[in-house]
């Protein structure tokens, strides 16, 4: 059984392993874990709290027997299900929270069986700390070029085809599985904080530092995820292309974008009445009526022009002015092709 040590985040990177596997309990590996990393528990939920009871209340040798019984148990689940068919060959990395009782045993228990197992020294915590080191405490080496624009402008969909060209592209709104609006959820749940980070931190790390990465330009909350401190105060200094386009083309545009939001109009009752602060009874009953009656475009061109441009233009108004404009004519996928590749041309 080998030691892994993790000094960085581009150390998972160089992995020469099959499988990272999470032996941590399922509520701990849903919150966050390893990037590819499989979850193959030694405790369940339940147990894991079983054990911890019995640590705190009655002693600590207890705990540790039922525990060894039960991981035990789970472990031979294991090795006759999802581990069956692995080859002598079959390479693993284990970890646990902390590197120590849950990862060892298992990995032991591979070790014997013949297979190659790696042991990731401090476990989940390490990486932990270097994905807060990573977004938290140091800056960022990445230069970043983003796209903004009012709502409707295309901005992810323009980003998309630039890393069609070849462009370097981070998507924090896929990451977020949110679109960054009040209307920007989708059916996917959004990852916990954590998670968020972890996808952002080996995205990152995928990325030349020395290439240009377009990013589109973001509020500093997304949904319920925060934007982590390294990557906001790199987008804040970051200089921006501005997208704009005609009423008319962006208010098409939102009713494709959003055509999956529009299956569920009580969703978009819940959502409009959010605004209600914003804006008077009477708009916002024009706003439900169009609504109801499958007007999305008006319904759009409406939203468009009276709460998300004013709002655009008040944050616009205390920024660096952007260093290229482009004004479309149609937001078009052949439209956009097009302008991708001028940017392309232009800064990459």
């Amino acid at each position: 059984m080998l030691p892994f040590t993790l000094t960085s985040l581009a150390d998972l990177q160089n992995l020469t392993v099959d499988t990272i596997i999470d032996v941590r309990a399922p509520a701990e590996y849903a919150a966050d874990h390893l990037p590819g990393a499989i979850n193959l528990p030694v405790l369940s939920d339940a147990q894991r709290a079983e054990v911890g009871t019995i640590y705190a209340k009655v002693s600590p040798f207890n705990a540790r027997k039922i525990g060894g019984a039960l991981v035990a148990q789970n472990t031979a689940t294991h090795l006759q299900g999802p581990l069956a068919r692995k080859d002598g060959a079959w390479q693993p990395l284990v970890y646990c929270w902390r590197g120590g009782q849950r990862s060892g045993a298992f990995a032991t228990i591979l070790d014997q069986v013949g297979w190659r197992v790696q042991l990731l020294k401090g476990g989940y915590q390490n990486y932990r700390r270097e994905v807060v080191r990573t977004l938290y405490k140091s800056p960022l080496p990445h230069r970043l070029i983003l796209i903004g624009g009012s709502t409707g402008t295309a901005k992810t969909a323009l980003l998309h085809q630039l890393a069609g060209k070849g462009a370097q592209i981070l998507d924090i709104e896929a990451t977020a599985a949110h679109r960054g609006s009040l209307f920007g959820q989708i059916s996917t749940a959004q990852p916990t904080q954590k998670m968020f980070e972890t996808r952002i931190a080996e995205a990152l790390s995928k990325l030349n530092p020395d290439k240009i990465t377009f990013v589109e330009a973001e509020s500093s909350k997304i949904g319920e995820c925060l934007i982590p401190p390294s990557l906001w105060a790199l987008m804040t200094e970051a200089p921006r292309i501005e997208i704009t386009a005609a009423l008319d083309a962006r208010s098409s545009f939102l009713c494709q974008a959003y055509a999956d939001l529009t299956q569920d109009k009580a969703l978009i009752s819940v959502l409009l009445n959010k605004l209600r602060p914003y804006h008077t009874g009477e708009r916002i009953a024009q706003w439900h009526a169009q609504a109801q009656t499958n007007d999305w475009k008006t319904l759009a061109a409406g939203l468009i022009t009276d709460h998300y441009d004013p709002r655009y233009a008040k944050s616009a108004a205390v920024k660096d002015d952007p260093i290229y404009r482009i004004k479309l004519c149609d937001l078009n996928q052949s439209t956009l092709a097009q302008t991708a590749d001028t940017l392309h041309a232009q800064f990459t």
